[in-house]
């Protein structure tokens, strides 16, 4: 058994290096300048575009990236494989691959007047191919969704006192945005009162838990990610995001010391090592006796921590839209998404404490979320913080990643559908970019997927659509960088956006044709009704699709560019000028 302490020392140790050597070579590559006008302050309209000071900025970005996926997936990839495959994939693939990814969306739409990246590209393909890229990227909110409800409604379950606290501060949220954006009050001791209000709701949880069950839950959550969906970001989502934020640093950061004095001063309940196997061998079992090979499945299973194209969305959608400087970027980018990896290797390394093992689970998401707080309440203890504290505290944290994601998530697809239609010219156009209408039908069919009971499959097609998201990412920047000017080095993306394309249509053909057509359906072997696998290979192969023909036409446009193409930066972003 090894110390814990050492997958934390090693990840910060490659982390730091990342941030102060990478990211600081990336912001200059892409020529961030804090004199240039931001998106934000361009089109301020007191509803989308709302420059928000960097702490502010920062505690929605991370709130809306650190989701419950960081949790669930590198704590199911360490039972199955081994600690060992699952930390070095988080360690090397975040600083390199998921931190560059971010960074480069976030930094694309400011350099496209704060708009997805499937309107970047369509810059560049066309208007096909925008469509085609939002549309993938609408699919795959609605996972993200689905997913994110399903799991907050196990967590209340688990954990009732997080519901009530939850409450609590999506209340003081509501009154802290009426104090900062309608009476103009001061930000610090603002800050101050109101993030107090957010620990104490903590104790108040504790005191009085709300109890309700999963299946209750689940449409109360979307009804809330609804309504907060469609409010003006000043109202909800901006302080709620930046008070949330206190509590994820002090969770994630909190852990992590614990960790070190844990290890080298104190004695906590238990012994902070790693009770799971540190490798498992290639071909790993989960709890239901599904057999997975390390490649590719354990690079889509640890589907955030490591590099999500969710980020993209949330980059390219709500962050841009809001950066009061340029130079924001690279800590909000950059630093956000390794601060999502040290959250995966909090997780990890809180599994690891426990140390159960895929038998005594009944599903990822059955061992992740439970062990998470109850590894988190241990590693606490360090501190002389009791575990009958601990992990209810643990466990809020972890929603707080969660509603934010869920309903940030519904806003992302709103602005996808807006983009696909553009200027409604029929009464169905007007209803579909009408947002209560849009959020609405979002959430019935998330609630639609979380009903039909198929949670395993569910996971693992968000997991696959997630990571290929994440390679039409790196493919859009890819492009605005090739059309840009012809100096500009495209190995930063273009070599990730190479392995995660490879790595995730490789998942997507192995689950879908192998897994359940040839096991589940062909020879009976999967629980899940046929009409449900049938529907996971239709959405898996409409995806693969539709990413194979973007990755041929993103291709075609960079030959293209790199024909003879040369200069300096466009003014408009990088867009070339039209041949003559």
């Amino acid at each position: 058994m090894v110390q814990v302490i050492w997958l934390v020392v090693s990840v910060l140790a490659l982390f730091t290096v990342g941030y102060f050597g990478y990211s600081r070579y990336l912001a200059q590559f892409v020529e961030l300048n804090a004199s240039n006008e931001t998106p934000a302050h361009k089109y301020e309209d007191g509803q989308e575009y709302v420059p928000a000071k960097k702490p502010v900025l920062l505690g929605h970005h991370y709130s809306s990236i650190a989701g419950g996926a960081p949790i669930v997936g590198p704590i199911t990839a360490g039972l199955i494989w081994g600690w060992v495959p699952a930390i070095l994939w988080i360690a090397i693939g975040n600083p390199l691959m998921g931190a560059v990814h971010d960074f480069v969306s976030l930094s694309g739409s400011l350099r496209h007047e704060g708009k997805s990246i499937g309107y970047i590209i369509g810059e560049y393909v066309g208007e096909e191919g925008k469509n085609m890229l939002l549309w993938f990227a609408f699919l795959t909110i609605i996972l993200v969704v689905a997913v994110f409800a399903y799991v907050t409604a196990l967590v209340f379950q688990k954990y009732p006192s997080a519901a009530t606290a939850s409450i609590l501060y999506i209340g003081l949220a509501l009154v802290f945005g009426v104090y900062l954006y309608q009476f103009n009050g001061p930000f610090i001791p603002g800050t101050v009162v109101f993030v107090s209000g957010v620990f104490a709701s903590v104790w108040v949880g504790i005191q009085y838990p709300l109890a309700l069950t999963q299946e209750t839950w689940i449409p109360i959550i979307l009804a809330y990610a609804f309504v907060a969906s469609v409010l003006p970001v000043w109202v909800l989502l901006q302080p709620r995001d930046y008070l949330s934020s206190f509590l994820l640093y002090a969770g994630v950061g909190g852990a992590l010391l614990a960790i070190i004095v844990g290890t080298l001063v104190t004695t906590p309940a238990e012994p902070l090592q790693t009770n799971i196997p540190a490798y498992s061998g290639f071909w790993g079992s989960d709890s239901f006796g599904v057999v997975s090979p390390l490649f590719p499945m354990l690079f889509v299973t640890i589907a955030c921590g490591t590099i999500s194209g969710f980020h993209s969305l949330v980059s390219s959608g709500t962050t841009a839209k809001q950066l009061n400087k340029e130079t924001d970027a690279r800590l909000i980018g950059y630093g956000g998404m390794l601060g999502e990896g040290l959250l995966a290797v909090v997780a990890l390394s809180a599994v690891a404490v426990v140390g159960i093992t895929p038998e005594g689970a009944t599903s990822g998401v059955g061992l992740a979320l439970p062990n998470f707080a109850a590894g988190g309440g241990i590693l606490l203890t360090s501190f002389g913080i009791p575990e009958s504290f601990g992990a209810p505290f643990m466990a809020l944290v972890m929603v707080s990643f969660l509603l934010t994601s869920t309903d940030t998530a519904l806003r992302l697809g709103r602005y996808m559908l807006e983009e696909i239609i553009g200027t409604p010219e029929s009464q169905v156009e007007e209803v579909a970019t009408n947002r209560y209408a849009n959020a609405g039908f979002q959430s019935v069919v998330a609630f639609g997927l979380i009903a039909s009971g198929t949670w395993t499959p569910l996971w693992q097609l968000f997991g696959s659509a997630n990571q290929l998201l994440a390679a039409l990412a790196l493919l859009t920047a890819t492009v605005w960088l090739a059309n840009w000017s012809a100096n500009k080095q495209l190995i930063s993306t273009g070599v990730p956006m190479a392995i995660m394309s490879t790595i995730t249509i490789l998942a997507l053909v192995y689950l879908q044709y192998y897994q359940n057509l040839y096991q589940g359906i062909i020879l009976g072997e999967s629980s899940e009704a046929v009409w449900s696998l049938g529907l996971q290979i239709a959405i898996g192969t409409v995806l693969i699709v539709l990413a194979l023909s973007l990755l041929r036409m993103g291709y075609g446009n960079i030959q293209k560019a790199r024909g003879g193409r040369t200069g300096a930066p466009a003014t408009d972003g990088g867009r070339p000028p039209d041949d003559d």
